[in-house]
């Protein structure tokens, strides 16, 4: 796909002005006549990653270890992170101005720590291009050309890149030809049936949870209607589009710690105050409670089934997950379907249109991951586009100076 042009700069529609749309757009600008419809300010959703800090990438270097963070598309990723990678990502960032760091868990933040300093950069970058706050409400290709038609006017161009993420109605994509995943919440917060309301706000550190063959370690944090923190942002990603109800297992006490030992080494103490040197007390009042084991009870008082259960219950307790927690969705798995997308971000079935960032059946933890697919598949959305016009291939058309 994707016949020569003939025009000396084709009229380009980037539908989406967030990090895919601008990177596209970027990487084209300087040969094409660039025009983006976006009905909110152009990189807003920039502003609030990384606490406002913009978590732009993270340091793993590898293309295939990469991939291996996105619970749907690692493999249709292999292709586009070996061609533009995270050295990539950073040299990008560096070559308009913006110096990085790492921190010790790989996560990279610009070294101004400020999203505000990297939409001015990319947006200086694209001071030619032509930003429409109009409605896209169709599109539709009639022989060689796009007619983009908005609430307010209609369109032509030559090529369309659609990048709009997976936040907006997108009722215009029911018109196209392509299969769209349906949209569902990921790296979200989790309801539960068990009732964890009096724990509100309480964290606990280095958790163990098991779904099937699936096991997670990390941090976690109570709601008033559930669970949510790292761990279970992480489960809410790989579970998108596991039906609910479903049931996980949680180890409350971290590998580090041996419970019988600890318990052992305490025996003339309350079971409360012994375990509260190792769990927030507040949390050793629940799981007491909940047992129905006497908070005084020394240790050296226990029965036999009662110290059984209590282990099986701090090793492996049982939580019934109903739904995602509403509101707090910053990612959605779902999309369009990559088996219609080519390497080069062309669709399979619509010549000279192209799809890059969220809006692709792509999504990846947190940490920089969600991001990083945003500037590797605008990035490449917009070599595929100046291959077309110029026909050698996959150049690096890095001069963003």
């Amino acid at each position: 796909m994707g016949q020569g042009l003939t025009c000396k700069k084709p009229k380009v529609a980037i539908i989406g002005a967030g990090p895919a749309g601008c990177m596209c757009g970027i990487t084209i600008s300087k040969d094409c006549d660039v025009n983006f419809f976006e009905m909110a300010k152009p990189l807003k959703t920039l502003l609030a990653t990384g606490g406002g800090r913009c978590n732009l990438a993270h340091a793993e270097y590898d293309f295939k270890e990469l991939a291996k963070y996105y619970p749907r598309g690692e493999k249709f990723l292999y292709s586009i992170f070996s061609r533009f990678s995270t050295q990539d990502t950073l040299d990008f960032f560096e070559k308009i101005g913006i110096r990085t760091y790492a921190q010790s868990d790989g996560r990279i933040f610009p070294v101004s720590n400020s999203a505000l300093e990297i939409r001015e950069k990319m947006l200086a970058q694209l001071k030619n291009a032509r930003f429409i706050k109009e409605k896209v409400i169709d599109v539709k290709k009639i022989d060689e050309h796009f007619y983009i038609t908005t609430e307010n006017n209609k369109y032509l161009f030559d090529i369309v890149v659609i990048a709009t993420g997976t936040h907006l109605g997108l009722q215009f994509l029911k018109k196209l030809p392509h299969k769209v995943h349906e949209l569902k919440p990921s790296l979200c917060g989790l309801v539960t049936k068990n009732d964890f309301s009096t724990l509100k706000g309480v964290v606990l550190n280095d958790i163990i949870i098991k779904y099937n063959k699936i096991v997670l370690e990390g941090d976690m944090l109570f709601t008033d209607n559930g669970v949510s923190g790292p761990i279970i942002f992480k489960l809410s990603s790989i579970n998108s589009r596991v039906g609910y109800p479903y049931e996980i297992k949680i180890k409350f006490i971290p590998n580090k710690i041996d419970l019988e030992k600890l318990l052992k080494l305490n025996n003339n103490r309350t079971l409360k105050n012994a375990l509260s040197n190792v769990l927030p007390k507040s949390f050793v009042k629940y799981i007491l409670n909940f047992l129905k084991i006497d908070e005084t009870l020394k240790i050296n008082c226990t029965t036999n089934n009662t110290r059984e259960l209590l282990l099986k219950s701090l090793n492996s307790f049982s939580v019934t997950v109903i739904s995602a927690r509403k509101g707090g969705e910053t990612v959605f798995s779902g999309g369009i379907s990559l088996s219609e997308i080519g390497s080069n971000l062309e669709s399979k079935l619509v010549e000279n249109l192209y799809f890059c960032g969220e809006i692709l059946d792509i999504d990846g933890f947190c940490g920089g991951f969600n991001l990083q697919n945003c500037w590797s598949t605008g990035y490449l959305a917009g070599c595929s586009i100046l291959e077309t016009m110029y026909g050698h291939g996959f150049a690096r058309y890095k001069d963003f100076s």
